[in-house]
Protein backbone atom coordinates (compact mmCIF):
# COMPACT_ATOMS: atom_id res chain seq x y z
CA UNK A 1 0.00 0.00 0.00
CA UNK A 2 1.10 3.65 -0.84
CA UNK A 3 0.03 6.65 0.32
CA UNK A 4 -0.60 10.61 -0.89
CA UNK A 5 -1.72 13.05 1.22
CA UNK A 6 -2.40 16.52 -0.16
CA UNK A 7 -1.99 19.04 2.38
CA UNK A 8 -4.36 21.65 2.77
CA UNK A 9 -7.37 23.17 5.04
CA UNK A 10 -10.76 22.13 4.68
CA UNK A 11 -14.02 23.59 4.26
CA UNK A 12 -15.08 26.17 1.29
CA UNK A 13 -13.38 29.35 2.75
CA UNK A 14 -10.11 28.00 1.67
CA UNK A 15 -11.10 26.43 -1.39
CA UNK A 16 -8.85 27.28 -4.60
CA UNK A 17 -6.08 29.27 -1.75
CA UNK A 18 -2.25 29.22 -2.22
CA UNK A 19 -2.27 26.87 0.94
CA UNK A 20 -4.87 23.94 -0.40
CA UNK A 21 -2.52 23.31 -4.00
CA UNK A 22 -1.88 20.14 -2.22
CA UNK A 23 -5.40 19.20 -1.72
CA UNK A 24 -5.71 19.78 -6.05
CA UNK A 25 -3.23 17.59 -6.69
CA UNK A 26 -5.10 14.73 -5.04
CA UNK A 27 -8.43 16.21 -6.15
CA UNK A 28 -6.79 15.85 -9.69
CA UNK A 29 -5.81 12.35 -9.07
CA UNK A 30 -8.62 11.37 -7.67
CA UNK A 31 -10.78 12.08 -10.76
CA UNK A 32 -9.00 9.72 -12.83
CA UNK A 33 -10.81 6.11 -13.78
CA UNK A 34 -10.25 3.27 -11.21
CA UNK A 35 -10.52 5.81 -8.13
CA UNK A 36 -13.17 5.03 -5.92
CA UNK A 37 -15.81 7.86 -4.14
CA UNK A 38 -14.63 9.49 -1.15
CA UNK A 39 -15.03 8.33 2.56
CA UNK A 40 -13.91 9.76 5.83
CA UNK A 41 -11.93 8.15 7.98
CA UNK A 42 -8.76 9.44 10.23
CA UNK A 43 -10.11 12.78 10.19
CA UNK A 44 -9.29 12.94 6.55
CA UNK A 45 -11.03 12.15 3.12
CA UNK A 46 -9.77 9.13 1.38
CA UNK A 47 -10.34 7.62 -2.27
CA UNK A 48 -8.62 4.48 -3.48
CA UNK A 49 -7.18 3.35 -6.17
CA UNK A 50 -5.49 0.66 -7.39
CA UNK A 51 -1.99 0.98 -9.24
CA UNK A 52 -1.30 -3.01 -10.51
CA UNK A 53 -2.00 -4.94 -7.37
CA UNK A 54 -1.37 -2.17 -4.94
CA UNK A 55 -4.02 -0.05 -3.34
CA UNK A 56 -3.16 3.54 -3.54
CA UNK A 57 -5.50 5.86 -0.89
CA UNK A 58 -5.16 9.41 -1.72
CA UNK A 59 -5.36 11.58 1.23
CA UNK A 60 -6.55 15.22 2.18
CA UNK A 61 -6.69 15.14 6.27
CA UNK A 62 -9.41 17.58 6.93
CA UNK A 63 -7.42 18.33 10.51
CA UNK A 64 -6.33 21.76 9.28
CA UNK A 65 -3.05 22.28 8.04
CA UNK A 66 -1.03 23.03 11.24
CA UNK A 67 -2.48 19.51 12.86
CA UNK A 68 -2.21 17.32 9.29
CA UNK A 69 0.40 14.53 10.83
CA UNK A 70 -2.33 13.66 13.31
CA UNK A 71 -4.37 11.86 10.41
CA UNK A 72 -0.65 10.89 8.21
CA UNK A 73 0.78 9.32 12.02
CA UNK A 74 -2.97 7.16 12.32
CA UNK A 75 -3.26 6.48 8.66
CA UNK A 76 0.48 4.55 8.79
CA UNK A 77 -0.11 2.86 11.89
CA UNK A 78 -3.55 1.37 11.27
CA UNK A 79 -2.01 -0.11 7.98
CA UNK A 80 1.35 -0.69 9.45
CA UNK A 81 2.96 1.39 6.95
CA UNK A 82 6.47 3.19 7.25
CA UNK A 83 7.24 6.43 5.92
CA UNK A 84 8.57 5.92 3.03
CA UNK A 85 5.14 4.47 1.61
CA UNK A 86 4.25 8.27 1.70
CA UNK A 87 4.10 10.88 -0.84
CA UNK A 88 3.27 14.21 0.79
CA UNK A 89 2.27 17.22 -1.33
CA UNK A 90 2.57 20.82 -0.43
CA UNK A 91 2.64 24.54 -1.41
CA UNK A 92 5.71 26.49 -1.28
CA UNK A 93 6.13 30.26 -0.70
CA UNK A 94 10.00 29.89 -1.26
CA UNK A 95 9.73 28.76 -4.85
CA UNK A 96 8.42 30.55 -8.27
CA UNK A 97 5.19 29.91 -9.29
CA UNK A 98 4.59 26.97 -10.97
CA UNK A 99 7.78 25.24 -10.13
CA UNK A 100 7.84 21.57 -8.36
CA UNK A 101 10.67 20.13 -6.10
CA UNK A 102 10.93 16.52 -4.91
CA UNK A 103 12.49 14.93 -2.06
CA UNK A 104 13.13 12.18 0.09
CA UNK A 105 14.06 14.13 2.66
CA UNK A 106 15.08 17.46 4.75
CA UNK A 107 13.80 20.08 6.55
CA UNK A 108 9.95 21.03 6.20
CA UNK A 109 10.70 24.76 5.12
CA UNK A 110 8.45 26.42 7.34
CA UNK A 111 5.63 24.58 5.98
CA UNK A 112 3.51 24.12 9.45
CA UNK A 113 1.76 20.78 7.72
CA UNK A 114 5.05 19.27 6.71
CA UNK A 115 6.16 20.72 9.72
CA UNK A 116 3.61 19.06 11.76
CA UNK A 117 3.88 15.65 9.92
CA UNK A 118 7.75 15.77 10.60
CA UNK A 119 7.10 15.84 14.58
CA UNK A 120 4.01 13.58 14.35
CA UNK A 121 6.25 10.77 12.51
CA UNK A 122 9.70 11.83 14.48
CA UNK A 123 11.32 11.76 11.22
CA UNK A 124 11.80 14.07 8.13
CA UNK A 125 12.86 10.85 5.84
CA UNK A 126 9.65 10.35 3.60
CA UNK A 127 9.19 11.40 0.09
CA UNK A 128 7.52 15.09 -0.13
CA UNK A 129 6.27 17.24 -3.26
CA UNK A 130 6.01 20.50 -3.18
CA UNK A 131 4.43 23.08 -5.91
CA UNK A 132 5.56 27.12 -5.94
CA UNK A 133 2.79 29.50 -5.38
CA UNK A 134 5.47 32.36 -5.44
CA UNK A 135 6.47 34.55 -2.26
CA UNK A 136 4.34 37.56 -1.35
CA UNK A 137 5.68 41.43 -2.77
CA UNK A 138 4.91 42.59 1.05
CA UNK A 139 2.64 41.59 4.11
CA UNK A 140 2.55 38.53 5.69
CA UNK A 141 2.86 35.26 4.32
CA UNK A 142 -0.33 34.14 6.29
CA UNK A 143 -2.44 36.34 4.43
CA UNK A 144 -0.70 35.27 1.33
CA UNK A 145 -1.12 31.85 0.93
CA UNK A 146 -4.91 31.62 2.28
CA UNK A 147 -5.42 34.36 -0.99
CA UNK A 148 -6.66 33.08 -3.90
CA UNK A 149 -4.40 32.69 -7.22
CA UNK A 150 -4.85 35.50 -9.81
CA UNK A 151 -6.38 35.28 -12.83
CA UNK A 152 -3.19 35.64 -14.77
CA UNK A 153 -1.28 32.45 -12.83
CA UNK A 154 -4.52 30.44 -14.11
CA UNK A 155 -2.17 28.68 -16.64
CA UNK A 156 0.55 27.94 -14.86
CA UNK A 157 -0.94 26.83 -11.27
CA UNK A 158 -3.16 24.66 -13.51
CA UNK A 159 0.32 23.28 -15.38
CA UNK A 160 1.45 22.61 -12.57
CA UNK A 161 -0.91 20.30 -10.47
CA UNK A 162 -0.98 18.55 -13.59
CA UNK A 163 2.64 18.07 -13.38
CA UNK A 164 2.70 17.31 -10.29
CA UNK A 165 0.25 14.35 -10.51
CA UNK A 166 1.96 13.03 -13.36
CA UNK A 167 5.08 13.04 -10.72
CA UNK A 168 3.02 11.05 -7.99
CA UNK A 169 2.05 8.68 -11.11
CA UNK A 170 5.51 8.43 -11.83
CA UNK A 171 6.60 7.89 -8.14
CA UNK A 172 4.27 4.63 -7.62
CA UNK A 173 5.21 3.42 -11.00
CA UNK A 174 9.21 3.35 -10.51
CA UNK A 175 9.80 4.95 -7.44
CA UNK A 176 11.33 8.28 -6.02
CA UNK A 177 14.38 8.54 -7.50
CA UNK A 178 13.05 8.42 -11.22
CA UNK A 179 9.84 10.44 -9.79
CA UNK A 180 12.42 13.48 -8.54
CA UNK A 181 14.22 13.46 -12.12
CA UNK A 182 10.72 13.98 -13.78
CA UNK A 183 9.18 16.60 -11.10
CA UNK A 184 12.97 18.57 -10.93
CA UNK A 185 13.52 18.65 -14.63
CA UNK A 186 11.35 21.29 -15.92
CA UNK A 187 10.20 18.70 -18.32
CA UNK A 188 6.35 19.68 -19.07
CA UNK A 189 3.10 18.07 -18.37
CA UNK A 190 2.37 17.24 -21.95
CA UNK A 191 6.41 15.28 -22.46
CA UNK A 192 6.33 13.82 -19.10
CA UNK A 193 4.24 10.39 -19.94
CA UNK A 194 2.33 10.57 -16.16
CA UNK A 195 -0.69 10.83 -18.17
CA UNK A 196 -0.25 7.41 -20.02
CA UNK A 197 0.52 6.18 -17.02
CA UNK A 198 -2.41 6.63 -15.17
CA UNK A 199 -4.88 5.69 -17.75
CA UNK A 200 -2.91 1.72 -16.29
CA UNK A 201 -4.26 1.97 -13.15
CA UNK A 202 -6.77 -1.20 -12.36
CA UNK A 203 -10.27 0.12 -12.00
CA UNK A 204 -11.87 -0.11 -8.87
CA UNK A 205 -15.16 2.01 -9.07
CA UNK A 206 -15.56 5.02 -11.70
CA UNK A 207 -17.29 8.05 -10.11
CA UNK A 208 -16.47 10.75 -12.79
CA UNK A 209 -14.27 10.72 -15.79
CA UNK A 210 -12.42 14.05 -16.81
CA UNK A 211 -9.51 14.14 -19.87
CA UNK A 212 -6.60 15.50 -17.23
CA UNK A 213 -5.15 17.10 -20.54
CA UNK A 214 -8.34 19.08 -21.61
CA UNK A 215 -10.54 20.09 -18.39
CA UNK A 216 -8.20 21.75 -16.12
CA UNK A 217 -8.54 20.87 -12.00
CA UNK A 218 -11.82 23.01 -10.52
CA UNK A 219 -9.92 24.55 -7.97
CA UNK A 220 -8.15 26.92 -9.52
CA UNK A 221 -11.19 28.43 -11.15
CA UNK A 222 -13.42 27.83 -8.26
CA UNK A 223 -14.21 25.70 -4.89
CA UNK A 224 -13.39 22.00 -5.06
CA UNK A 225 -12.29 19.29 -2.66
CA UNK A 226 -13.26 15.34 -2.81
CA UNK A 227 -16.95 15.06 -1.33
CA UNK A 228 -17.68 11.83 0.40
CA UNK A 229 -20.34 9.90 0.10
CA UNK A 230 -24.02 10.46 2.00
Amino acid sequence: MKLIIGLGNPGAKYSGTRHNIGFEVVSYLAQAPGCSSARMKFSSLIVEMKHNDETVLLVQPQTFMNLSGRSVREILDFHKLTPVDLLVVSDDINLPLGKLRMRTSGSHGGQNGLRNIQECLGTDQYPRLRLGVGAPATGEAVDYVLGRFKPGEKAAVEEAIAKAADAAIVWLKRGPEAAMNMANSGVSHQGSGGSEEKKKLTPVKIVKKRTPDTDPPSGVAGPASLTPDP
